[in-house]
């Protein structure tokens, strides 16, 4: 079977990255308006069971919401003609974390090879902002 690909969810790939900040500076950061703006959109906003739409179309549900770790939501974009499964978690200890962006349900591998470069620049997004840059 090829690198990214499963017999349950199909194409699915994933990012992480451990910062030097604990886990619930990081959590609180992502689940911020500001955070969630980053990662998924400007203008969704995130409650158990709801669905979110951003400003530039990107519409989903939130699937589970954990406080303090992990929000899975279905994610599809304005131009795609499915939808995916998107995952993110924080876990650490002390003064360091683990962000991860995990999305599953992609249609093929050369639609996970632009998702992995997306989630890529998202996590340089999201820790640039951590870092207090723009």
């Amino acid at each position: 079977m090829p690198t990214g690909l499963t017999k349950d969810v199909g194409w699915n790939i994933g990012v992480s990255k451990t910062v030097p900040y604990t886990a619930d500076e990081v959590w609180a950061f992502v689940m911020s308006p500001a955070g969630v703006a980053v990662w998924l959109g400007e203008g969704a906003e995130l409650t158990d069971g709801a669905t979110y739409e951003t400003v530039d179309g990107t519409v989903g549900e939130v699937r589970s919401l954990h406080a303090h770790g992990r929000v899975r939501l279905t994610w599809q974009p304005a131009d795609w003609s499915h939808e995916t499964t998107v995952q993110v978690t924080v876990t650490g200890s002390g003064s360091k974390a683990v962000l991860r962006f995990h999305q599953e349900r992609l249609a093929d591998a050369a639609e996970r090879e632009r998702q992995r470069a997306h989630w890529a620049a998202v996590m340089t997004a999201v820790v640039a902002r951590l870092d207090g840059g723009e």
